[in-house]
């Protein structure tokens, strides 16, 4: 089997062309550029960049109604862009599979908000995904067109700034043949009038229920047993900082976690003496765990609802140990600026020369601000 060293971007790339992707859409932007950026190479599938996600999520949404296996990619800021298709979608379900890559920023490292994008998918009742390494992120990218498609609806695949760029070994596979699905006119299901959505109301509701029964026995879902004083129910990147901060600890990690697995959870929780709950960002899990009845030992409460977490900080919040890991060297300070070459250069140039201001948008606009532009 032959292995490869690959970015969780990169990995998702391989993985839309080892599951039969057809097309893939996608609008540009930190932690998630690379993914379509590298999908390009191969030439079976269609990929292409939008104007904006929402125009990327409805050229997706086209193609998975008429059969293919769609995959489209934005950061977490551009899924609130196309929130309105994605929500009408997930009424209406799918025909080919389609997996929506939420990437989001914990940290800001790139971004104007560090919001928790398994809300949305917890918010629309999709399925989600959340990979801990590059080897997950690629095959999660075939479990998402599976559940997709077994039960009719979109399904978010959730990575992080650390998952979309850090590298681990991946063994690559061998494409799956491309195939399309039978188009069928169905007004009923795909013309969301009120009068069908309200009978497509109840369909959603009954396949989150058949989701939470896939949520309880999927093997994505998985017990690591070790010493039961200590047991963490952990998903995506905290996993990793899960396993280098506790080695000896029992884990629950969560791959599937939109349903969780609530009766797993209990079971889990009733057999170690404290649980702990470790998720970046929003306590999504630890609300819905400790609402179901269960008890938590530590969660948010102990650790942050902001930035990344790392294994020292786990560390400190469980078992009390202060790290004592040497400040880094000062370094000169390097503001990001824009590209040599970038079009955007010469207009704000000639804003400034003029003593002229602008209000800006998203993204690389916002370098304007900065010397020696300073024209936003």
């Amino acid at each position: 089997m032959t292995k490869a060293l690959l970015t969780g971007n990169e990995a998702i790339a391989r993985g839309a062309y080892e599951y039969g992707v057809s097309v893939a859409t996608a609008y540009p932007g930190t932690p998630s550029t690379e993914i379509l950026e590298n999908i390009a190479q191969w030439k079976e599938i269609r990929a292409q960049w939008s104007p904006n996600e929402k125009v990327a999520l409805e050229v997706a949404i086209g193609a998975s109604i008429a059969g293919a296996r769609t995959l489209v990619a934005m950061k977490h800021v551009g899924v609130n862009v196309a929130a309105d298709p994605l929500f009408t979608f997930t009424y209406t379900g799918v025909n080919g599979g389609l997996v929506l890559v939420s990437a989001d920023d914990p940290g800001l490292h790139s971004s104007q908000n560090e919001q928790d994008n398994r809300t949305y998918a917890r918010f629309a009742k999709m399925g989600l995904l959340e990979p801990a390494d590059s080897q997950e992120a690629k095959d999660m990218v075939g479990q998402a067109l599976m559940i997709s498609e077994r039960f009719d609806v979109p399904v978010m695949l959730r990575t992080t700034t650390r998952i979309s760029h850090s590298k681990t070994l991946v063994e690559l596979g061998e494409p799956q043949a491309r195939t399309l699905k039978e188009y069928k006119k169905d007004v009923r299901k795909y013309v969301a009038v009120p009068a069908n959505a309200k009978v497509r109301t109840g369909v959603k509701q009954q396949r989150l229920l058949e989701m939470a029964e896939f949520s309880e026995q999927t093997e994505l879902n998985r017990i690591e047993w070790h010493d039961k004083r200590v047991g963490v129910v952990a998903s995506g990147i905290a996993y990793q900082y899960v396993k280098e901060a506790l080695p000896e600890a029992s884990v629950l990690k969560l791959g599937f976690t939109n349903p969780i697995p609530l009766k797993k959870i209990a079971d889990f929780a009733a057999q170690v003496e404290q649980l702990w709950v470790i998720e970046e960002l929003d306590p999504l899990v630890e609300e819905q765990i400790r609402a179901a009845g269960i008890k938590v030992s530590g969660g948010k409460a102990e650790l942050s609802r902001v930035g990344e977490y790392s294994p020292s900080m786990i560390r400190k919040a469980i078992l009390g140990e202060d790290s004592t890991a040497q400040a880094p060297a000062a370094v000169p300070v390097r503001p990001p600026v824009l590209c040599p070459g970038c079009p955007h250069r010469g207009p704000f140039y000639a804003l400034r020369k003029n003593r002229k201001r602008v209000t800006g948008d998203i993204g690389c606009y916002t370098l304007g601000a900065s010397a020696p532009l300073e024209s936003i």
